[in-house]
C-alpha cells in the first residue's frame, strides 16, 4: 500500500511541476458563506404526540479561497437539535492542466449521480447506505479533456474525520462495525472510477465502480474486498428533469471469527443503525420546474422521488423510499415541502433494522416535512 501511495503522489508531483510553469496567474480571493435552516415536521410513528415540531435544523460555515492558483473549499456543519457537529468537506484543489484538476482532502466520492441522486430534501436511499453524496479522505482527479466526457479517478485512504461528540458524528454514512458488536470495522483503501458522457446537451449517461477494503479485526489487521457498481442517467427535457440509477454493492462484511455477515453497522449524525451488507438498489426521480413571479418566489419545482433496496440475504425484506414534494425558490431561500414515506426505512419509522433484515409486517410510515434554508 505504501508503494501505491508513493506512486500516486509522485505522479501528482510531476504533473504539478509542469502545471506550475504553464498555468497563468489567477487572482487570489477568500469568500465566506453559510446557511441557516429550519425544520417543521410531523411523524406518523411518534407515539408521544409531541409533533408537529419546529426545530433549528442546521447552521453551517463555508470558506472558499484561492492563493497562488491553489483552491480551498471547506464546510463545517452544526445541528443544534441533535447536539452534534462535523465537517462536511475540506479539500485543496489545483488545476494540473486545463483539463485535469486535482483535489486532496475530504471530497465527494465520484460514484453514481453527483452531486445528488434526489430532488427532495430527503436524498434517495443510496445516501443512507453510503452511496450518494459520500465524502472521504484521499486524492481525486477530474479529467475533461475529451469532448462531452468527464472522467473521475480517486483513491480514498479512509473515511472523512468524525465530528463531535464522537465517532458516529459524521455527515455521510460509513461502515462502523458489525450489527451485533462482535467485530469492529471500518472502510478504507478505496479506489473509485467514474465516467459520465453527454449524449446530447441535456442527457448524461454514466457508469461507476468502487473497489476497496472493509478492515476488521482487533487492530484492523484483516481485510475483505468491498465493491459497488452503478449505472445512471440524468435527462433534462422541456422543463422536466429525470434521474435514474441502478446500484449493486457488496460491503464484504465479516464477524469477529472471519465469517461472512449479512448485516453491517453504519453511522452518521451521531446515530448508528444496521444495513444489509449486500444488495441492489433502483432509483428514479422526476421533477418539473415552473417559473413564477409571486412576490420573492421565482420558481416552484414539484417532484417525486422513489428508490428501493433489494437485499441479497434470504428472508430480508425490501426497503422502500417514496417522497413527493416541491421546492420553492425565492432568491437564496430554498424551501422543501415533502411528504416522505418509507417501508422498512431507517429514517422513516424502522430505525435499527429497517435497512437490514426489515420486517414482513412493516407498514408504510410517513413524515410531513418543511425545510426552510437561507443560503449566503
Amino acid at each position: 500500500m505504501k508503494k501505491v501511495l508513493f506512486t500516486i503522489f509522485a505522479v501528482a508531483g510531476l504533473l504539478t511541476h509542469g502545471a506550475l510553469q504553464a498555468q497563468e496567474a489567477q487572482e487570489d480571493y477568500v469568500k465566506f458563506g453559510g446557511a441557516v435552516r429550519y425544520n417543521i415536521h410531523d411523524k406518523s410513528w411518534n407515539d408521544d404526540k409531541t409533533d408537529p415540531q419546529f426545530t433549528w435544523d442546521t447552521w453551517r460555515l463555508n470558506v472558499d479561497a484561492r492563493t497562488a492558483g491553489v483552491d480551498l473549499s471547506f464546510e463545517y456543519r452544526f445541528y443544534p437539535d441533535g447536539g452534534y457537529h462535523m465537517m462536511h468537506h475540506g479539500w485543496l484543489g489545483y488545476g494540473l492542466t486545463d483539463d485535469l484538476y486535482m483535489k486532496i482532502g475530504a471530497s465527494q466520492v465520484p460514484f453514481g449521480i453527483t452531486s445528488f441522486a434526489s430532488h427532495s430534501w430527503w436524498f434517495q436511499i443510496p445516501y443512507y447506505v453510503g452511496l450518494e453524496d459520500d465524502y472521504d479522505m484521499g486524492l481525486k482527479f477530474d479529467y475533461t479533456g475529451i469532448e462531452n466526457l468527464e472522467l473521475n479517478f480517486a483513491y480514498f485512504h479512509q473515511p472523512e474525520p468524525a465530528g463531535t461528540p464522537g465517532y458516529f458524528s459524521r455527515y455521510s454514512y460509513d461502515i462502523t462495525g458489525t450489527a451485533d458488536g462482535t467485530a469492529s470495522m471500518r472502510e478504507g483503501r478505496q479506489f473509485n472510477v467514474r465516467a459520465a458522457y453527454n449524449l446530447t446537451e441535456g442527457v448524461e449517461v454514466g457508469v461507476s465502480g468502487q473497489f476497496g477494503k472493509t478492515l476488521y479485526g482487533e487492530n484492523f489487521e484483516e481485510s475483505e474486498s468491498s465493491n459497488a457498481y452503478a449505472a445512471h442517467v440524468v435527462a433534462d427535457f422541456g422543463g422536466f428533469n429525470f434521474k435514474g440509477e441502478y446500484i449493486s454493492y457488496d460491503f464484504g462484511a465479516k464477524d469477529a471469527a472471519g465469517n461472512d455477515a449479512d448485516v453491517i453497522q453504519m453511522a452518521a449524525y451521531n446515530a448508528p443503525y444496521n444495513v444489509a451488507s449486500k444488495a441492489n438498489i433502483w432509483v428514479a426521480g422526476l421533477a418539473y420546474t415552473i417559473p413564477v413571479d409571486f412576490g420573492p418566489i421565482s420558481s416552484i419545482q414539484p417532484y417525486v422521488d422513489y428508490s428501493v433496496i433489494a437485499k441479497d440475504a434470504e428472508g430480508f425484506e425490501n426497503s422502500e423510499h417514496l417522497v413527493p414534494g416541491m421546492l420553492i425558490t425565492a432568491g437564496s431561500i430554498y424551501t422543501y415541502v415533502d411528504y416522505a414515506m418509507g417501508k422498512n426505512n431507517a429514517w422513516l419509522g424502522s430505525w435499527t433494522n429497517g435497512l437490514a433484515a426489515g420486517s414482513p409486517d412493516a407498514e408504510w410510515e410517513s413524515r410531513f416535512n418543511i425545510n426552510i434554508g437561507y443560503y449566503f
